[in-house]
């Protein structure tokens, strides 16, 4: 059997859809249900949901052999992963955020930015030799800068709604981000049969 995370939610439910069209789940787990774990029929497959930024811990430390998460989750947890396939879904975008007349180039001590994704924003700023102090926040990101928390945000975006509806607007995208399938290591050689499969059907 062949265990996978998925984070909860909408891309749990995609994931899913696409693993019963791939002929490896016959039935979709219940929407409404509030199990944590789904098992196929026929024993092929057991699925963990958790939470998204969990997904990756659960694969590292080889709680499951494989799961599905945003390429944005595993570039800020610099996880020990093999990342097989794209699945081009749950798209978006990691980006820099602020009001219209922010300007990310003036002269200030350091840049105050409020997010999620600490490293990733550590990486951008560093790569364009600005200096920042990094407000971590868990969620309401873009409240931050509207009660003068920070001046700027890092936070996904998908269709931009949010943010305009908050009087903010996106600067510049940092990341493109979709859903991967990860493996752990010694999964990806211990079931070696069993994971290839399921590679190869996902990429067909």
């Amino acid at each position: 059997m062949l265990t996978l995370a998925l984070p909860k939610g909408r891309l749990a439910m995609e994931s899913a859809e696409i693993l019963q069209k791939k002929n490896w789940l016959n039935a979709l787990p219940p929407e409404d249900s509030k199990e944590l774990t789904f098992i196929s029929d026929d024993k092929r497959v057991r699925l963990l949901f958790v939470r998204s930024q969990d997904v990756c811990t659960y694969v590292e430390e080889g709680a499951a052999d494989a799961g599905i998460v945003g390429w944005d989750i595993i570039k800020e947890g610099k996880f020990d992963l093999i990342t097989p396939i794209d699945l081009k879904i749950g798209g978006c975008r990691l980006s820099l955020a602020s009001f219209s007349d922010f300007d990310l180039y003036a002269k200030r001590s350091k840049v105050r930015v409020a997010t999620k994704y600490p490293e990733l924003t550590k990486e951008y700023f560093f790569s364009k030799g600005i200096s920042c102090e990094v407000i971590k926040l868990y969620g309401s990101i873009e409240l931050a800068p509207i009660v003068g928390l920070s001046d700027c945000i890092v936070d996904l975006v998908s269709t931009g709604g949010t943010l305009k509806a908050n009087g903010l607007k996106e600067i510049e995208v940092i990341l493109e981000s979709t859903a991967r399938l990860i493996c752990n290591r010694s999964s990806f050689y211990a079931k070696q049969k069993e994971l290839g499969t399921l590679i190869e059907s996902l990429e067909n």
